[in-house]
């Protein structure tokens, strides 16, 4: 017995002698992990043993820990679990009395408790109605009193357990899946919860439940560490937050990871991780073979009766076990691929990617056992890689969503890192972008998921699958992940045997796979200039098409909030251009395009009357371009569906503040600015004088619902003659929803972009986005006496990244100093 245990123990099983004593524990940075959750548990358990004899129990009576409790596993803020167990031939004023004894105690310290007063036969009832009931049952350890009555409960309800199995994990199976639906996957969540979500405690808990069934049992290899790794990590959570509490907060995780003598958030989110994918594995393995078993049982006695029938029972022979060939050396046996009896894995390098190539174009599962053994004599493959292994690869990749348990059982063995060196410092990685849905590794494998459903559209078909399992390979090490993606990919795409040219257009994919949609999105594509930068860095038409699939792909891989019908039309019209450019074509010059029939028609009539004129055109987001259709193509139908898009055009005599009142008055109106043009039009002799303002703008309806063209102008006027006030208004609304408590947003940054424009110097806004950005911005250009040509507005989540084309007065592009101090000038308007 511990010092602090006797301590407790010392002063008459008292609730402070206990709380001190608890607080000693808890604080002892010595003892952490298991010995302080067992530590806590026995001292837990002499307190309340204590209150149990204090109170004089009737004969027949036991106490008992159920649960978490019943396995020792007390975190710092963990529910009491407790049964009190009694065989009924006690009176029901003691009983009640007793309990009285030991609840009010427990509740006097705030602890949380989750108590029962019920006979055997009644908690063997209970179990039968109430699943989880039955799984506390089955962790039941007596803590004092009548332990022989605690032990023919546990045997009983164990007993029970099995023999209700068949019925039960089905049941159990279902619970597990309807809260994996509800509370997401723990390996791929910014903020999991430790215990609820899919490869957490409840699940390990449920493995040790089908453990016990005798039915089918998890595979060992790591499980253990993983849940000790979850276990401290909420040991950790509850001390650092001093609350009851599973779920791993943005603001608590740097506390948390020092607490447990981690670098920083992101170590301890990649610990949590990867003990969450091999709960999550194991998880997956054991209820299909929970399912195979309860599947075989079913069909025994139809087998039976058909071997009766047939003669077959009556010389005791057995149906053999059906194999059917799948590729050399792998085989399909009891739906799952396994290795043929004549596979020699210790002499076949290639056998491990020949068997996941296999598995996935079939779409079965990869045998555990088949995979063990692969991980364990394989040879590794030579560098590079001979013709059959490189395309079995591409094989496997090209699978598409039968991929991904294939790959997850390469990954669970290490036979992923052994045939990508470089994925290891991907494994797990998180993506503090909510943007992203998912790990960087998962992600990629996700992206070559989506790949495999555009390989119709390019020439290369391998190429495209291997660069989109590469593109943010180099997200492992430190500056742009581009960049040094470039390098391993060209490492690696030699190490996997691709010729000396096939390696290079890799690398370039993997490079610009963010050019096009950063571009698209973020530039003026009437630039001469940027349509040429384009395609210098493409170089040519093939490699031009892969990046197309590829931006498309890894958009799709990343979450809903990255690709829109907007952004692949825009993608599309880049291509377009580019394609062109690389093609021998010459570019317009925007400079000689003359305004549209209606720019004009609008122009004359704000110069007639003095005051904007407006036009507004809805716009079908999903029309597709007659000249990118592909029949083959049906990532694009997937595409996240896209409010009500509309032209806005807007013509009014030149004016100082045009700009911010637009943007405002759109802001209040809650529509989102996709892009804007701003262009002076001179109007033909005759028809007038005097200077013309047409502002082309893309917008769409926030919330799927238009303005009136009416109600536009109006405000408008007002807030060109001062009458309506947008700052304050727009004050007002966010005042109404203030921000969710979470990280601080970072401030703002903006920069002179190296766009080598001739047309205008491009500014670039890196922001929170937030309703009325742009009419800050176009406030803070007002002041600083520029001239806006145009502006791209894009946004991922909660970051805007607003591209701005200006000029001086008179239409000349700033000199360099002068850019630079409107960037600064910008960046303290905003902050």
């Amino acid at each position: 017995m511990t010092s602090l245990e006797a301590n407790a123990q010392n002063e008459d099983s008292g609730p402070g002698g206990y709380a001190a004593a608890r607080l000693l524990l808890l604080h002892e940075k010595e003892r952490s992990g298991p010995p302080r959750r067992t530590a806590l548990a026995r001292l837990t358990d002499d307190w309340l043993a204590g209150l149990f004899a204090a109170a004089a129990p009737p004969r027949g009576t036991a106490l008992v820990a159920v649960g978490g409790y019943g396995r020792s596993e007390l975190s710092p803020r963990s529910d009491l679990d407790l049964l009190l167990l009694h065989d009924g031939t006690a009176d029901k004023a003691a009983i009640a009395a007793l309990a009285d004894r030991i609840w009010y105690p427990v509740w006097d310290l705030g602890l949380a408790l989750d108590h029962s007063v019920r006979t055997p036969a009644e908690a063997r009832a209970t179990a039968a109605d109430d699943l989880k009931v039955h799984l506390g049952l089955l962790d039941a350890r007596p803590l004092a009193g009548d332990a022989g009555l605690v032990a023919a409960l546990r045997t009983t309800v164990l007993a029970d357990w099995r023999n209700q199995a068949p019925g039960r994990l089905p049941e159990l199976d279902a619970l597990c899946r309807e809260r994996a639906e509800r509370m997401g996957e723990l390996q791929f969540l910014l903020e999991p919860d430790l215990k609820e979500a899919r490869g957490g405690l409840r699940d390990a808990q449920a493995l040790r439940a089908v453990a016990a069934s005798w039915l089918a049992d998890a595979p060992r290899e790591g499980l253990d560490r993983a849940r000790r790794r979850l276990l401290d990590t909420r040991d950790a959570l509850h001390l650092t937050t001093g609350r009851a509490t599973d779920r791993l907060a943005l603001q608590e995780q740097d506390a948390v990871a020092a607490e447990l003598g981690l670098l920083d958030a992101d170590t301890l989110l990649r610990e949590v991780y990867e003990a969450a994918r091999t709960i999550s594995y194991a998880t997956d393995v054991t209820w299909r073979e929970v399912n195979r078993v309860l599947k075989a049982r079913s069909a025994r006695p139809r087998l039976r009766s058909l071997l009766g029938r047939t003669g077959a029972g009556r010389t005791g022979g057995k149906p053999p076990v059906e194999r059917t060939p799948l590729a050399e050396g792998v085989v399909e046996m009891d739906g799952e691929v396994v290795l043929a009896r004549t596979a020699r894995p210790e002499r076949d390098p290639v056998l491990p990617l020949r068997a996941a190539a296999a598995a996935a174009q079939s779409g079965l599962p990869l045998s555990p056992h088949a995979v063990r053994r692969l991980a364990a004599t394989a040879p590794p493959l030579p560098a590079p890689w001979p013709a059959e292994a490189r395309e079995e690869l591409v094989t496997l990749l090209g699978a598409g969503e039968a991929t991904v348990p294939v790959w997850e059982a390469l990954e669970a063995e290490g036979i992923v890192t052994r045939l990508l060196p470089d994925w290891e410092r991907v494994r797990c990685r998180p993506q503090r972008n909510p943007v992203h849905t998912w790990t960087v590794d998962r992600h990629l494998v996700e992206t070559a998921v989506r790949a495999a459903s555009l390989t119709r559209r390019v020439g290369r078909p391998d190429l495209l699958l291997v660069a989109a399992l590469l593109h943010d390979i180099g997200k492992g090490w430190p500056g742009d992940h581009s960049v040094a993606g470039e390098t391993i990919a060209r490492d690696l795409a030699a190490r996997v045997g691709f010729d000396r040219t096939d390696t290079a257009t890799v690398a370039t994919a993997v490079r610009h796979h963010l050019l096009l949609v950063e571009t698209a999105t973020r530039r003026d594509l009437d630039d001469p200039a940027t349509v040429e930068s384009v395609a210098a860095a493409v170089g040519t038409l093939g490699t031009l098409e892969l990046l197309h699939a590829l931006t498309e792909a890894d958009a799709l891989a990343t979450g809903p909030a990255a690709w829109s019908s907007w952004r692949a039309s825009l993608v599309a019209d880049l291509v377009k251009r580019v394609a062109g450019v690389l093609a021998g074509e010459p570019l317009p010059d925007p400079e000689a395009a003359a305004p549209s029939a209606e720019q004009e028609r609008l122009a004359i009539e704000a110069l007639r009357t003095g005051e904007p004129v407006l036009a507004l055109h809805t716009r079908d987001e999903h029309a597709a371009d007659p000249d990118d259709s592909d029949p083959d193509d049906s990532a694009s139908d997937e595409a996240a569906p896209e409010p009500v898009g509309v032209e806005l055009v807007i013509a009014l005599p030149d004016q100082p503040g045009v700009l911010p009142a637009v943007a405002g008055v759109l802001a209040l109106h809650r529509l989102t600015v996709r892009a804007a043009d701003l262009r002076a039009v001179d109007l033909p002799t005759g028809l007038g004088s005097g200077s013309v303002l047409v502002l082309d703008w893309r917008v769409a309806a926030e919330y799927g619902s238009l303005p009136e063209a009416a109600r536009l102008r109006a405000d408008l006027v007002r807030a060109l003659d001062g009458s309506l006030d947008i700052p304050a208004r727009l004050a007002e609304r966010e005042a109404a929803y203030p921000r969710r408590r979470g990280l601080t947003a970072p401030p703002p940054r903006v920069t002179v972009a190296a766009a080598d424009s001739r047309l205008a110097t491009v500014i670039e806004v890196r922001a929170q986005d937030a309703p009325g950005l742009l009419h800050r911005i176009g406030r803070a250009l007002e002041g600083a006496a520029v001239r806006v040509r145009s502006a791209h507005v894009s946004t991922l989540g909660a970051n805007a990244v607003d591209t701005l084309y200006v000029t001086r007065p008179d239409g000349s592009l700033l000199p360099p100093e002068e850019a630079v101090d409107l960037a600064r000038t910008l960046e303290a308007a905003l902050g």
